[in-house]
């Protein structure tokens, strides 16, 4: 953007920032003559009455936070179509920069940070306002080592009542609560555990949970559980270690009770490290207790900040309960081994009194005399039985069910007195109720009555193709290819539209296809115009066409002789050499230019 004054007031210098709605410049109020930061919506979101009503109220709730721990609103208005907040101007390092260039950071350094990004965020929840995108990119380090929030750009307050747009995500995954990735409200404790990662990756120089796109790590905020951090970092302290578990515990319930809360437990931490009192070396070993389990750490001292009197260590409190799973019967094993033995014996003395025929006179003696010798089963004779044996003959042939319908599969099991046993599988390949494979192999014997399965295609796997316009391009390939959906991506110019942004999809949004499908996303290159193929051409030609290029302008063209063109005798007279725009940047043929570019055309003079 040109520079330019807002409403008279607010001069605008050069862009510091951007995100997925707005960008921020540095600026100056020439009313109070003070540096100020100024944020401008991207150009499709001012025409969003529901964004600019968003916009609106929360920079209104965000003006009246007033806290030490967070960047203060000044102003919010509308010069034109262009709306804008006017913030305080913060001169220091984003947190992200300062973890990228020195974390693992000391235990003590990283929380003072995170204890002060908890005070403000306590602040924000009691006026009411969650930030939802709490991430160290957002939080600016002074050198002094104050901490200050800033981008309450989504931030969610009892002030607004507009829901989530379409087509936009909020957040940042890689920070996000697992009940924002499941689509439900953020609250108080979902900040909490945005806090209790950056805190995760401050201290280990990395985060609990990474993956391929952006959809695969939100899921596993949602279904995996952290490495803990002192397998990452043994000098985490044993007991921040449960408290950072606790914070990014997947249930909100469990976390600190309040962003108040946390901030108490992390002063109490910081108090230690200020006292650099020496951890005792036995606990410093343990393995930190797994949550859940029936030996809860220790109490804290009442007041929430006080230490354990002998060793000065700071006592987090366990989560809430939970009942475990009742223990285990040891004692089972034992009695059933014992029970196998006894009948184990009882049979085998049977057997016995066979072998010797003391049974014989036993059973002879009950009914009143000796049984003949004849009448004892011996180990050669046939097993007598009342039930007719299975032989090969009852036995029938499983017929070839791949390849054929569902419906000739069932009637060809019935006829034989088999038991037809299908299963549903989605295939791109075979046609809907065409069975796909069998379990049981075609020419296998099996009795009459036996269930077979085989496998029916359920035909191609329909998704529905979600709206991806508006969004920023890799939101949009991660929310496409999660779905199983191919991608194409064409870049083209735009006047309504950022770079990076969709202005339109194919097939459209709400529409049924199957995985596998490819989805065409066309992707904003901004409003930018092509440079046409004029370098090589005349002086004539090269004019000729520039005046018919919409969108840019020749202004100037630059007669070059021998002394300043190196190569001077490989062109024409009158040759077009180079071309570049009026600030200084060169351009080459088919390159993409801002509207409104002034040329200046590079063309080999004649010699005199």
């Amino acid at each position: 953007m040109q520079q330019k004054v807002l409403d008279g007031r607010y001069e605008l210098d050069h862009k510091i920032g951007e995100g997925g709605m707005a960008r921020v410049y540095s600026g100056r109020d020439l009313r109070l003559n003070r540096r100020v930061a100024i944020k401008i919506p991207h150009r499709h979101m001012s025409g969003d009455p529901d964004f600019l009503s968003r916009f609106r109220h929360e920079a209104q709730a965000a003006a009246i936070l007033g806290h030490p721990n967070i960047v203060d609103v000044y102003d919010v208005g509308q010069d034109g179509d262009i709306h804008y907040i006017i913030m305080e101007y913060v001169e220091g390092t984003d947190l992200k920069t300062v973890i990228n260039r020195e974390a693992p950071l000391s235990a003590a350094r990283a929380v003072e940070i995170a204890e002060q990004i908890a005070r403000g965020l306590s602040a924000a929840h009691k006026a009411g306002m969650v930030h939802r995108d709490i991430k160290p990119q957002n939080v600016i380090v002074t050198s002094d080592g104050q901490a200050r929030i800033t981008d309450f750009g989504i931030a969610k307050s009892h002030l607004s009542t507009a829901l989530t747009e379409t087509g936009v995500s909020f957040g940042t995954v890689d920070y996000i609560s697992p009940e924002q990735a499941q689509g439900r409200p953020a609250t108080p404790q979902s900040d909490i555990y945005a806090l209790g990662v950056v805190l995760y990756e401050m201290l280990t120089a990395t985060l609990p949970f990474k993956g391929d796109s952006a959809v695969a790590v939100a899921m596993k905020h949602v279904t995996e559980e952290p490495t803990p951090p002192r397998r990452i970092n043994p000098q985490i302290p044993v007991q921040l270690e449960a408290l950072i578990l606790r914070a990014i515990d997947k249930d909100p319930a469990r976390r600190p009770r309040s962003a108040l809360e946390f901030s108490q437990l992390l002063t109490g931490y910081a108090q230690v490290f200020q006292q650099e009192t020496q951890v005792n070396p036995a606990l410093g070993n343990e393995r930190p207790a797994q949550r859940g389990q029936d030996n809860p750490p220790p109490q804290r001292q009442n007041g929430g900040n006080g230490g354990n009197g002998a060793t000065g260590r700071i006592n987090i409190p366990p989560p809430r309960h939970t009942p475990a799973r009742a223990p285990r019967q040891e004692g089972l094993g034992c009695g059933i081994f014992l029970v196998g033995m006894l009948i184990l014996a009882g049979v085998l003395g049977v057997v016995l009194l066979f072998g010797t025929g003391t049974l014989n006179g036993i059973f002879g003696s009950l009914n009143g005399g000796t049984r003949p010798t004849s009448a004892i089963i011996q180990p050669s004779d046939p097993v007598p039985t009342n039930e007719p044996s299975t032989t090969p003959e009852h036995r029938v042939s499983v017929p070839a069910l791949v390849g054929i319908s569902d419906g000739a599969a069932q009637d060809q099991l019935l006829k034989l007195q088999l038991v037809p046993a299908p299963q549903g599988e989605h295939s791109s390949t075979i046609s809907t109720g065409i069975v796909i494979s069998q379990t049981v192999p075609s020419g296998d014997l099996r009795e009459p009555g036996t269930p077979v399965t085989y496998t029916v295609s359920l035909g191609p796997n329909l998704v529905t193709v979600p709206d991806v316009t508006k969004a920023r391009s890799e939101i949009a390939q991660s929310q496409l290819t999660a779905l199983g959906l191919q991608v194409t991506v064409i870049e083209e110019p735009s006047t309504s539209l950022d770079v990076g942004f969709v202005i339109a999809q194919s097939p459209s949004a709400d529409l049924r296809i199957a995985q596998g499908d490819t989805v065409t996303i066309h992707v904003s290159q901004g409003d930018v115009v092509r440079f046409p193929d004029v370098i090589g051409k005349s002086r004539a030609e090269a004019e000729t066409i520039l005046a018919a290029t919409p969108g840019i302008t020749l202004t100037f063209v630059d007669e070059q002789g021998r002394d300043r063109l190196t190569d001077f005798d490989s062109y024409a007279p009158g040759q077009v050499v180079s071309a570049q725009i009026q600030d200084g940047s060169g351009l080459h043929n088919g390159d993409l230019v801002p509207r409104g570019s002034r040329i200046i055309l590079g063309v080999r003079a004649a010699e005199h």
